[in-house]
């Protein structure tokens, strides 16, 4: 007799923290793994776009149906065996995703971590009295939740690979098996701790949940996928230990707060930071106030979010109390997390009328009893967001919204780069002590590069060096040459990427690409600009070999109904001049001659900086000189007879004209690559390479 006494005391006493380890490990899965992990995971395998949007709809899905079926299903009713069915699906789905994954196979194994953890979450919150015991709930609670997010936030397992991260979230999964074995007893009192207020109903908790989780997930993406916001939140090991600390203390300080003033009190102070952190996030500058408002937000409301369904709600049976946490965690949970992301993606930032409707329905419930109960709330809420409001408007500056839509849009471009395999003819590294200064731009240290996840240095060069290339290019011109290399590049190699525009993919690729320079880029091109001049002696006139390089490398832009300026005209930041018949605008006409052929030269070399004009860094100084002398001498004396030299094959190139468009692109690109098989290895001849064998060592 006496030892069952010690076994139920023992079982009594060690049956709280069951329930912490259980909470801890269902909320470091879900945090860790399936809405961060997963994400990098799929990124890593190319799955990205429409594809990502499809394996994501299928999590929630699964969690949606899990959520609101599984409390009325009766079969297996066990609350210990659905929890190990819950647990086991969710270690299985994350050991799977550390496979080779296919869209198909993906969409899989989202469902599977979508209805696993739906199950789990369901049942676990339902039955949480079983394993977590009567004394002190609240405060179980929150040390399960503090717990789970600090864990989240040790920089090893926030900053480890997509595949470590899914084998930790599938151990701790399993480890969890361990806590569901069957309570002490597995009929309970119903709950001890009631909502006291009848105003505070089932439906607007549902409501002011699925606020508070659409603010927390908007706000999530728009830093993870802001490299201004994130440094300044949490990335760095500093960052990150403070943010778990901010966490495990805020979520302590929710349990006492839910004891102490209830739930509609501690859900009106989540929403209070987080929507104070939505209106800083504005202005990537002050990120550093962001970086304690959201924690603290999140953890709020997330202790409040087991608590509310495992004890909180006024509930008459254990089965109604599992329907209405399927109702929060389907609703609130799934559906607001997704509607979250949708706002991060589409509009790149939290809008201020959203805050503020949103606060609207936080004050709605308290209006009849106003002087009675919640005039504190009603003030709290005012005056938090009368001051985050007025902090946005004296911080936000005009661009900063363009400024977060741009670094999300860099950041889906650097992983468009990736999967298409640009790294394959690019390099993005300008060796030191090497001609590549001149033509590519400033060198960059070697560590900075290295600390790229990845670093896309390259191993070869096909192509140009692109570390610089947004100093030389402008936006336009890379769209055209991706939709087509040949309406700009002479007879380029490069295959045309016009498919990715038929998506977002082409656009944030172009995004990429300009974004590629250094702070000192621009003042290395214009020293260099200014200290170059051709190697020889440059010809009086340019002849018929000026006349022909104009045809290959200029006319396209600068004579009328050539292809780029008949296609993309009213594109271009200014008309591209005509060369017989215009003023040159970046010519002084009291250039002295030769000073005007030096000019000439060095636009025709690099490019005009901040404008369309690209610059022919490739052309040996021999042809930049014949160019010069043809230009200078058409701006002279008018002489507009380029295209009767040009041949013909170079004028359907040009054009467009002839055959079908895209035999003539196949027979092009055939062509390129027949010659490229026939070239040396170290040497490939690209409108973008250097024509000097100094010049085209192997990257």
């Amino acid at each position: 007799m006496r030892n069952d006494e010690a076994t139920a005391a023992s079982s009594t006493r060690w049956s709280g923290w069951r329930g912490v380890a259980l909470i801890v490990a269902t909320y470091v899965y879900f945090l860790i793994f399936a809405q961060f992990g997963f994400l990098k995971r799929l990124d890593e395998l190319g799955i990205v776009g429409s594809h990502l949007k499809l394996v994501m709809a299928a999590m929630a899905v699964g969690g949606v149906l899990a959520s609101l079926l599984a409390p009325r299903i009766t079969a297996g009713s066990n609350p210990s065996h659905r929890l190990r069915v819950g647990l086991f699906g969710c270690g299985a789905a994350a050991l799977l995703t550390t496979l080779p994954l296919t869209t198909s196979s993906g969409v899989a194994a989202s469902f599977l971590i979508g209805i696993s953890l739906g199950l789990l979450t369901v049942t676990l919150v339902a039955n949480l009295d079983l394993w977590i015991g009567t004394p002190t709930p609240l405060l179980k609670v929150g040390l399960g939740t503090g717990f789970a997010y600090f864990i989240c936030n040790i920089p090893g397992l926030f900053t480890a690979s997509p595949k470590e991260i899914a084998i930790a979230a599938g151990l701790i999964a399993f480890a969890a098996l361990l806590a569901t074995t069957t309570p002490a007893t597995c009929e309970s009192t119903e709950p001890s701790i009631t909502e006291a207020s009848e105003s505070t109903r089932f439906a607007w908790i549902l409501v002011w949940f699925t606020a508070l989780i659409w603010l927390d997930s908007a706000a999530f993406f728009i830093i993870q996928n802001s490299q201004a916001l994130k440094s300044g939140t949490w990335e760095g090991a500093g960052h990150l230990w403070r943010n778990g600390s901010l966490h495990f203390a805020t979520a302590l300080g929710s349990a006492w707060l839910i004891r102490k003033r209830g739930l509609a009190f501690t859900l009106l102070c989540a929403f209070a930071s987080l929507g104070g952190g939505c209106l800083v996030l504005l202005n990537p500058a002050r990120s550093g106030f962001a970086a304690v408002l959201y924690p603290v937000g999140v953890s709020l409301y997330s202790v409040a979010l087991v608590a509310a369904p495992a004890f909180l709600l006024m509930t008459q049976s254990r089965a109604d109390r599992a329907r209405k946490a399927g109702w929060v965690y389907a609703i609130s949970g799934w559906v607001g997390s997704a509607l979250g992301i949708g706002m991060g993606q589409n509009l790149h930032r939290v809008p201020p009328l959203f805050v503020i409707a949103a606060a609207v329905l936080f004050v709605v419930p308290w209006f009849s009893t106003l002087r009675r109960s919640y005039f504190p709330q009603t003030v709290a809420i005012v005056v938090s967001l009368g001051a985050a409001f007025g902090i946005q408007q004296l911080l936000v500056h005009r661009n900063s919204r363009r400024q977060i839509g741009q670094d999300i849009s860099i950041a889906h471009g650097r992983r468009v780069y990736i999967s298409e395999g640009c790294i394959n003819c690019h390099s993005q590294y300008v060796r030191p002590d090497s001609p590549d200064g001149l033509m590519w731009g400033p060198t960059r240290d070697v560590e900075a590069i290295r600390r790229e996840k990845p670093p896309l240095i390259g191993n070869r060069r096909q192509g140009p060096d692109l570390s610089e290339v947004g100093s030389r290019r402008s936006p336009l011109w890379l769209r055209i040459h991706f939709m087509n290399p040949r309406d700009l590049s002479y007879e380029s190699i490069m295959p045309e990427y016009s498919y990715l525009f038929h998506d977002d993919r082409g656009e944030a690729l172009v995004a990429y690409v300009a974004s590629l320079k250094s702070s000192g880029s621009d003042a290395h091109l214009r020293d260099v600009i200014a200290s170059w001049a051709p190697a020889g002696t440059p010809p009086a006139r340019g002849g018929a070999e000026g006349q022909l390089l104009f045809g290959h490398y200029c006319a396209t832009c600068h004579v009328e109904g050539d292809k780029v300026r008949g296609t993309w005209g009213s594109s271009f930041k200014r008309l591209p001049p005509f060369l017989s018949v215009d003023q040159l605008r970046y010519i002084p006409r009291t250039d002295a001659p030769d000073t005007r052929t030096l000019r000439i030269a060095r636009i025709i070399k690099f490019g005009i900086p901040g404008t369309d004009m690209p610059g022919h860094e490739y052309l040996p100084d021999s042809q930049i000189s014949t160019l010069s002398a043809w230009v200078t001498q058409m701006s002279s004396t008018g002489d507009a007879r380029v295209n009767s030299v040009i041949p013909a094959h170079t004028r359907r190139l040009l054009t467009g004209e002839g055959a079908n468009p895209r035999r003539q692109r196949q027979k092009t690109q055939r062509r390129s690559f027949h010659s490229l098989e026939r070239m040396p290895h170290s040497y490939v001849e690209d409108p973008w390479e250097t024509r000097s064998s100094a010049h085209t060592q192997s990257g």
